[in-house]
C-alpha cells in the first residue's frame, strides 16, 4: 500500500529530488518549507507518513515533530539528519519519531525507512481492527447476558406473580364457597364469612394492581429540583389522621435547612409512603400491653451533600428469616393483606436515585429503614 507522504524542507532542491523519488515509488507526495507550513499541511490533510528536516530556521524540526505528534499521534515522522547531529536524532526518536536517515539520503535507506513507517501503520490498523471486533464481541455477549438476565427477571416477577394471584382465586374461590353454603343453609354467619373473605380478597386485588401501575411508573422517574422536606412532609401530613385513629405517636422532624435536590419528588413520596404504611402496620399488629407505639419520620443532609429518609417505628418488628427476604418479590410479612411489591418499589426507587436502602429490625422491638440518596446520584436521568 502506497501511503500519501509530505516532505518538510527548507531546501528547494531537496524537497524536489525527494518529491521525484517518492513519486516514481508510487507515493502521493506533498511538501512544506518550514515546520509551521508542515503543522498546517498536517492539520489540513493528516498525512500518514512525515518526512522532515532535523534543522530548519524559526521553528526547528523538534519543535515540529514534539507538535505533530501532539496533535496527531498516528502520524509517522521520519527525521532527516546530517553529520553531527547524532544527539538531536536520539533525542527526535525520545520524541516517538519513527526512525532517522542521514543526509545525503541513499534510495535504500529512505526505502527502508519508509517500509518500517508501513510496516508500524499496518500494525496499528491490524490492532484497531482487534479492538473494534473485541468491543463488538464484548457488547454483543453483554447485550445476550442482559437479555437473559431480563428473561430470569421476567420469569421471577410472573412467577411470583402467578403465586400472588393463584392465592387470591384460592381465596375468592373460598369465600364464594362460605357464601354459597350460606345461601343454601340460609345461614347468617356463613354469609357474613364469605362476604368478608371475597371483600377481603377483592381489596387485595386491588391493592396489587395499584402496585404494580405503580412499579412499571417507578421505571421512569422524572426528575427536578425539588424542596427536600417536601415529599416527607406531604406524607406525614398524610398518614397523620390514621396515625391518630390508632393511637400511634407519629413525629416528623425535617432536615434542619432549606435544601433542594434534583429528585423525583412523587417517587419519594410513594417510597416514604410505603415505609410508612409498613410502619403503621406493624404497630397495629404489635402486642397493646402499655407499650407506646411510636413512628419517626427524619430528613437530614449526610456528609457530602447526600440527604437521608429515616422511619423507624416500634412497631412488631422482623425476624431475621423475614428480614431476608422482605426485598424479595412478592413476599409479605403481612399475610393476606400484603402483596410483597412495596418493598421492591421503594428499593427500586432509591436505586433510580443512585442510592440505597437499608433496613434494622428485631423481633418484638420494631424496625428502621433509611433511604440514602447520594447529592448528585440521579443527573444521569435527569430531564
Amino acid at each position: 500500500m502506497k501511503h500519501e507522504i509530505l516532505i518538510v524542507d527548507d531546501e528547494p532542491g531537496i524537497r524536489k529530488v525527494l518529491s521525484i523519488a517518492l513519486a516514481d515509488m508510487g507515493h502521493p507526495v506533498g511538501a512544506a518549507a518550514d515546520g509551521r507550513s508542515a503543522v498546517a499541511a498536517c492539520r489540513e490533510k493528516r498525512p500518514p507518513i512525515v518526512l522532515l528536516d532535523i534543522r530548519m530556521p524559526g521553528m526547528d524540526g523538534i519543535e515540529t515533530l514534539s507538535v505533530i505528534k501532539k496533535e496527531l499521534p498516528e502520524t509517522e515522522v521520519i527525521m532527516m539528519t546530517g553529520h553531527g547531529d547524532m544527539d538531536l536524532a536520539i533525542r527526535s526518536l525520545k520524541l516517538d519519531a519513527t526512525d532517522f536517515i542521514q543526509k545525503p539520503i541513499r534510495d535504500d535507506h529512505l526505502s527502508v525507512a519508509l517500509d518500517r513507517a508501513a510496516a508500524r501503520i499496518a500494525l496499528r490498523e491490524e490492532l484497531n481492527r482487534y479492538t473494534r471486533d473485541l468491543e463488538r464481541m464484548v457488547a454483543e455477549k453483554t447485550e445476550k447476558l442482559l437479555d437473559a438476565e431480563r428473561r430470569a427477571a421476567v420469569g421471577e416477577t410472573v412467577a411470583g406473580l402467578s403465586h400472588s394471584i393463584r392465592n387470591l382465586a384460592g381465596g375468592l374461590s373460598g369465600g364464594l364457597f362460605v357464601l354459597q353454603k350460606g345461601i343454601e343453609l340460609e345461614n347468617r354467619g356463613y354469609l357474613q364469612q364469605g362476604f368478608s373473605m371475597v371483600k377481603g380478597n377483592a381489596e387485595r386485588m386491588s391493592r396489587l394492581s395499584l402496585d404494580l401501575i405503580s412499579y412499571a411508573k417507578s421505571q421512569e422517574l422524572c426528575y427536578e429540583m425539588t424542596d427536600v422536606n417536601e415529599p416527607a412532609r406531604e406524607v406525614f401530613e398524610a398518614m397523620l389522621p390514621r396515625a391518630e385513629r390508632e393511637g400511634v405517636d407519629f413525629s416528623f422532624r425535617p432536615a434542619p435547612e432549606a435544601m433542594r435536590r434534583n429528585m423525583d419528588g412523587e417517587g419519594i413520596r410513594l417510597a416514604l409512603s410505603n415505609l410508612v404504611t409498613n410502619s403503621l402496620d406493624a404497630c397495629a399488629e404489635a402486642p397493646k400491653n402499655g407499650r407506646n407505639l411510636k413512628i419517626i419520620l427524619a430528613v437530614k443532609p449526610l456528609a457530602g451533600g447526600g440527604i437521608e429518609y429515616r422511619v423507624e417505628d416500634t412497631g412488631c418488628g422482623l425476624d431475621e428469616e423475614a428480614g431476608s427476604r422482605i426485598f424479595k418479590g412478592f413476599f409479605s410479612t403481612k399475610g393476606a393483606g400484603g402483596t410483597g411489591i412495596g418493598l421492591v418499589l421503594t428499593r427500586n426507587i432509591a436505586a433510580r436515585h443512585g442510592g440505597t436502602i437499608e433496613f434494622s429490625s428485631e423481633k418484638g422491638r420494631g424496625a428502621s429503614f433509611a433511604i440514602r440518596l447520594p447529592e448528585c446520584g440521579p443527573t444521569r436521568e435527569g430531564n
